[in-house]
């Protein structure tokens, strides 16, 4: 089974998405985790609600640091955001890296359903993007 770890700064909402969108579509090929450079310490709450909107489990999700991972053999580092790409550590047991940059749903502003339509855009987007890399 190949191993993808998603990387962003707090791992709190776009690298939690893309773990779980991982996961779903990698079909029983791969096992993806997430991580943060500076791990907020939570899962933001629409970010959860986004998840479950498409039918996949959040169960289990916790935002964590990217220092377990430093000596593991990982098949895919995936930063999905500009700041991850800067600040996370070399990952000496990485075989290949991407960068793919989304917008920040945290930073959405305006009315909770505003918020919202923010999350469902950028998971939507993550998931074009993974379902397009393991299509490839």
């Amino acid at each position: 089974m190949k191993t993808v770890l998603i990387l962003c700064t707090g791992n709190s909402c776009r690298s939690q998405m893309a773990q779980v969108i991982w996961q779903e579509l990698g079909g029983g090929q791969w096992k993806a985790e997430s991580a943060g450079s500076k791990p907020s310490g939570y899962v933001h709450p629409l970010a959860l609600v986004a998840i479950e909107e498409i039918g996949l489990s959040v169960e289990g999700l916790e935002s964590k640091s990217v220092d377990p991972f430093i000596d593991q053999e990982i098949e895919l580092a995936v930063t999905v955001c500009d700041n991850a790409k800067e600040a996370c550590p070399v990952l000496p047991g990485v075989a290949q890296t991407l960068h793919w940059p989304f917008d920040d749903p945290a930073d959405a502003t305006g009315s909770d359903e505003e918020k919202m339509e923010v999350f469902r855009r950028v998971r939507d987007e993550i998931h074009e993007k993974i379902s397009g890399y393991l299509k490839a």
